[in-house]
């Protein structure tokens, strides 16, 4: 049995939830106490389990717990973990330790991980190993880490197209254990080109003395230099098994699984959402509050931008008067920054409710943690606000009276920040309470959030400019 089939038959048998939650809070019992006895319970625990629990202690008491595990158990949870983790860990590992987890890790894996270290670290693993290993990390390193090659898993079998199927039912049994499974057999030429394909059900239904070329089926093939998410568009389109990765010269170099291309599009559609929402990438619940802050402000930027181009165009249209006395005309004024509003808090409202929808669907949020999350993102809102509010401040007190700090600019940057955080904090309420209505909140908080923040935040603004003013 191969060790990453032992993984996935260890994960057939996940514990029930309540269980999970006693095992993560001994961990955290133990944590302070006795970094051998937390160690231990990490490593009974499911790696994706233990992954998540150490996002959530320091780095320090991450790192002291995780440099008592075992080479095996460090190499499953750095499979699970999340970049920055890895990233972390992987650091303060010394040569020896990582050649001991590189080792061990499937080839796409363990090239992942020497990029998060140290170019000398990096050599020194790579001098520790055997030649034809590190030679073939070195070129999956060289790759673009968003291109096949990148990607791709060297771990693979192959066979001439003149072998019988009981042969090559016997080669997978004498090398079976330094490939990844179910990838099926590429057939390659005597220059090592790609010419068929052999499926796993292929070797079970046909007869073992039957030649490989006679069951075999055209390979789908890939340049190593191509995108990721042509690689992945592929295997999706026509339900492969695997797809062999070739050189320039058309040769064999890799091959790129189903597992690999799902993974590949969850990311992609993960950057995407997040680049529509000005996010940043990752798990955005577990990052600090000043590094999400710093993601998102381009976007509020630009949001400030317009709305205050907005504001002129309506003075230009509609007559109102820059600074005048009444109290018609001071409404009028502050009324003008109403798409600012409008556009502020929609944009930080559906910033908040995605990252949580999302949290909560992938499981990021748990239970424990929930309103940990939920404070987090209502503190990156009311610090949105805050940046937002200022800027709006120092912006209209110029342009609307010619000083750098007037009253008119007071009351319409106080208004703001204080609009953006509450639809901030709408943002992080709405989904909360769809799930604990048992309603999806991707279908609830869309609609709804959108048209309620844009009236309550509006109705806040226009109060709070007013109360100022007049």
């Amino acid at each position: 049995m191969t060790r990453r089939l032992a993984r996935v038959l260890e994960r057939t048998m996940v514990p029930i939830h309540k269980e999970e939650d006693n095992e993560r809070q001994r961990f955290f019992d133990l944590l302070g106490k006795s970094p051998e006895q937390a160690a231990r319970v990490l490593a009974e625990a499911h790696s994706a389990d233990a992954a998540a629990w150490l996002v959530d202690v320091d780095v320090e008491d991450a790192w002291r717990v995780f440099s008592i595990l075992e080479a095996e158990v460090q190499a499953d949870i750095l499979e699970d973990a999340e970049d920055e983790l890895t990233a972390d860990l992987v650091s303060q590992m010394s040569s020896p330790d990582l050649r001991d987890v590189v080792v061990v890790l499937p080839s796409d894996e363990a090239a992942d991980l020497l990029v998060e270290a140290d170019y000398h670290v990096v050599e020194d693993v790579l001098a520790r190993m055997d030649d034809e290993a590190a030679e073939g990390l070195r070129d999956l390193i060289a790759y673009d880490p968003e291109s096949a090659g990148g990607i791709m898993a060297t771990e693979t079998i192959t066979v001439d197209p003149g072998q019988r199927l009981g042969d090559v039912v016997k080669e997978i049994k004498k090398r079976g254990d330094d490939a990844e499974e179910d990838l099926g057999i590429f057939v390659v030429d005597l220059e090592k080109r790609p010419v068929g394909y052999l499926s796993d059900r292929d070797l079970l239904t046909h007869n073992i003395h039957e030649t490989v070329s006679a069951v075999m089926v055209d390979p789908f093939v890939v340049s190593a230099e191509e995108d990721q998410e042509e690689a992945a568009r592929i295997i999706d389109r026509y339900g492969l098994q695997s797809l062999a990765v070739v050189d320039g010269e058309g040769s064999l170099v890799g091959v790129i699984s189903a597992e690999d291309a799902s993974e590949i599009r969850t990311e992609e559609a993960d950057e995407d959402i997040a680049r529509m929402v000005g996010t940043g990438t990752g798990h955005q619940t577990r990052l600090p509050v000043l590094t999400r802050v710093r993601q998102r402000m381009p976007l509020m930027g630009l949001t400030v931008l317009g709305g205050l181009v907005s504001a002129k165009l309506l003075a230009l249209f509609t007559g109102t008067s820059e600074g005048g006395a009444s109290e018609t005309m001071v409404t009028a004024d502050i009324l003008r920054y109403l798409p600012l509003i409008i556009g502020l808090a929609g944009n930080v409202g559906i910033q908040s409710s995605t990252i949580l929808i999302r949290g909560y669907a992938t499981g990021e949020i748990e239970e424990q943690r929930q309103w940990r999350a939920i404070g987090g993102e209502m503190g990156v809102g009311l610090v949105v606000g805050l940046l937002c509010g200022l800027t709006v401040l120092l912006t209209t007190s110029w342009t609307e009276t010619g000083v750098f700090l007037s009253s008119f600019g007071v009351a319409v940057g106080t208004a703001t920040a204080l609009s953006v955080a509450w639809a901030a904090m709408l943002g992080c309420l709405v989904p909360v309470g769809c799930s604990h209505l048992k309603l999806d909140p991707a279908i609830v908080a869309g609609p709804f959030l959108i048209s309620f923040s844009d009236v309550t935040g509006s109705l806040i603004y226009i109060v709070i400019a007013r109360a100022i003013l007049l």
